[in-house]
């Protein structure tokens, strides 16, 4: 079915500069994957920056699958070990327009499966599921689309499906023009160009833009070379003349693309193409034409109608009349729904022979919906807390792909504001040994929590208390301690608490035990320090746990106080009988003393007495 159909005349695009040359070189990054040092290749000496920091897996020697890879050394790999989803995260990436590029690669080991089949996602989008056999077919060793990237980073992912571990050998991300494969109504931001076939035609030769010295601004695409569509179907063409309109914004095809053709037959009239492709999408289809063929001069003499899956898209196309000129590009576009596996393009002549250059044709493919920034950062810190295992995964967005969400999160999408946000987390018996973060309550709408059956420490958050839509709260068979905090008995809409088989204590408080007047399932058993409700222990004079440690502290350092005046008490004791005992060993001696004073005193008393005497006599008769 014919969704809408829209002539795209590069004249058109004369309204833009006809050059990038006024416009600074677009933004580029090249990764070669598992490189430890930044490298150029030949033969155009492309610069490719080194793998480091944008994500996990192991680096690896390379193998090529084809000959159109780029020719790198290393790629890197991620087993499952590593998890079912892993991603490479490009910071720094300016906001706009780009063309970006996967090349696959082959790990060289033998116990490694030669062709793995996963996914490929960018910015949360499904963009590819590699098919097997990819190895022998060039334009699939490589997945490319055109994304707007407009958060700063790019982010792209590769999903394992059960088929052999991802390997990368190089992303590209090029910077195109805003305006690049404009398609008309419904084209925006919100779309993504999926590569589903590329193709220069009347040629041998397999080039990428930058072959055909092509502007930077184009994004270096690859064309595949088809040089007929089939055996005595069709002729080549060529040409050395110039092409003019071929390099203008905002798609800067490169001029080399049109100096070569396929021109059907007399013998076989109609030019056909059929490519295999996905049922029930839409292709946006890119028909490039130039009237190379010097047996056509002028207006009239070749013109033909386009039908594609059978449908009239372009009637009495005349090359030279809508492009204006021979040598002068001309490219025309429609959109297409396809329900079957099959989409054919045939060019029916009505005067001469068809003619046609080469052929583009992208999936049309809606973004998804993202994750609200938040709640994906609040999984990040929840991840680091529990100690999630590598096996688990959880990179990328938690809820898109919606293929691919993450194990043990359920998401629900938010109508009036088109965002995933998380409704439940269910990761009983995973082997979780970290602590619950306070973080967790930025999980606002979440419905259910089952973390039962793990080795999680610590105590239970109180923000928990701020998730009032929380219905179930599963934290059973783990090793919490501490109480259960005040704050759970907020949630009015809680159903089911299990906190059993913990080492929590303490009294439940009174808020959480009147839950079970309004018809709530709890289970606290198995916790030798709580008590309050039916079922646990009576508390009687019960202290809280803080309490508890506070009058232990305070009975210990009472008893220290009691020991220390004690001891000094002790000691004066013995100071003082000490001095007793030396007291009464002087005391004879002291008597004594005391008797020879007083003689002495008497003595002297005498002698006083004496000496006046003599003097009221006289001079004795030794004087």
């Amino acid at each position: 079915m014919l969704l809408k159909l829209t002539i795209l005349w590069l004249l058109v695009f004369c309204l833009s500069p006809s050059s990038s040359s006024a416009r600074p070189a677009p933004y580029a990054m090249r990764i070669s994957c598992g490189a430890r040092d930044n490298l150029r290749t030949p033969p155009t000496y492309t610069f490719w920056s080194k793998d480091f920091a944008y994500t996990g897996g192991i680096p690896s020697n390379a193998t090529r699958p084809n000959y159109i890879t780029p020719p790198l050394q290393t790629l890197r790999y991620f087993p499952l070990s590593e998890g079912p989803e892993n991603c490479y995260n490009i910071r720094r990436v300016p906001r706009g327009h780009y063309s970006v590029r996967i090349f696959f690669g082959l790990v060289p080991h033998s116990d490694f499966d030669k062709e793995a089949l996963f996914d490929i996602s960018i910015e949360g989008t499904l963009i590819y599921s590699m098919k097997s056999g990819w190895t022998n077919h060039e334009d699939q060793v490589f997945s490319e689309a055109l994304v707007f990237l407009s958060v700063g980073t790019a982010s792209i992912c590769f999903h394992s499906t059960g088929h052999g571990d991802p390997a990368i050998l190089s992303i590209e991300i090029l910077q195109v023009d805003n305006k690049a494969y404009y398609f008309g109504q419904g084209w925006g931001e919100d779309l993504i160009l999926r590569t589903a076939a590329r193709l220069t035609l009347g040629t041998g030769k397999p080039r990428f833009d930058e072959d055909y010295s092509g502007d930077h601004w184009g994004g270096d695409r690859y064309w595949s070379p088809i040089r007929t569509f089939g055996h005595n179907a069709d002729q080549p063409r060529s040409t050395e003349n110039s092409i003019k309109q071929a390099s203008d914004a905002p798609n800067f095809y490169p001029e080399a693309l049109y100096q070569s053709a396929v021109v059907s037959t007399n013998s076989n009239p109609d030019l056909t193409y059929a490519m295999d492709v996905d049922p029930n999408r839409n292709y946006s289809i890119w028909l490039h034409f130039a009237e190379i063929d010097a047996t056509v001069t002028g207006i009239g003499q070749r013109v033909f109608d386009i039908s594609i899956n059978g449908h009239i898209a372009f009637q009495d196309v005349d090359v030279v009349k809508m492009s204006g000129d021979r040598y002068t590009a001309l490219v025309l576009n429609t959109t297409v729904a396809v329900k079957g596996r099959t989409l054919t393009i045939i060019l029916q002549p009505n005067k001469g022979n068809a003619i046609i250059n080469a052929i583009e044709v992208f999936e049309v493919i809606t973004s998804e919906f993202k994750t609200v920034l938040v709640e994906v950062m609040a999984l990040q810190a929840l991840k680091n807390a529990l100690g999630l295992p590598h096996r688990l995964g959880w990179n990328g967005d938690p809820c898109v792909p919606q293929e691919h969400p993450w194990s043990g999160v359920d998401c629900h999408l938010d109508t009036t504001t088109n965002k995933w946000f998380i409704d439940g987390l269910g990761l009983d018996n995973q082997g979780l040994r970290g602590f619950l973060p306070k973080d967790i309550s930025k999980l606002h709408r979440l419905q259910s929590i089952n973390l039962s059956g793990n080795s999680i420490h610590g105590a239970i958050p109180s923000s928990l208390g701020i998730i009032t839509s929380l219905q179930v709260l599963d934290l059973s068979y783990n090793s919490l301690t501490g109480s259960i905090p005040e704050s759970l008995g907020q949630l009015t809409a809680l159903r089911r608490l299990y906190l059993n088989s913990n080492s929590l204590s303490g009294r439940v408080p009174a808020a959480v035990g009147g839950r079970l007047l309004h018809g709530a399932s709890f289970n606290f058993t198995d916790n030798a320090g709580l008590c309050g409700i039916p079922g646990l222990p009576p508390c009687g004079s019960h202290l809280s746990a803080g309490a508890e440690v506070g009058i232990g502290f305070g009975v210990a350092l009472s008893l220290l106080l009691l020991v220390i005046c004690s001891m000094c008490w002790w000691k004066r004791r013995q100071n003082i009988l000490r001095a007793q005992q030396i007291t009464a060993r002087a005391a004879p001696y002291a008597k004594a003393r005391t008797n020879l004073s007083h003689d002495i005193q008497l003595s002297r008393h005498q002698n006083h007495g004496h000496a006046r005497t003599a003097a009221e006599n006289g001079p004795s008769l030794l004087s």
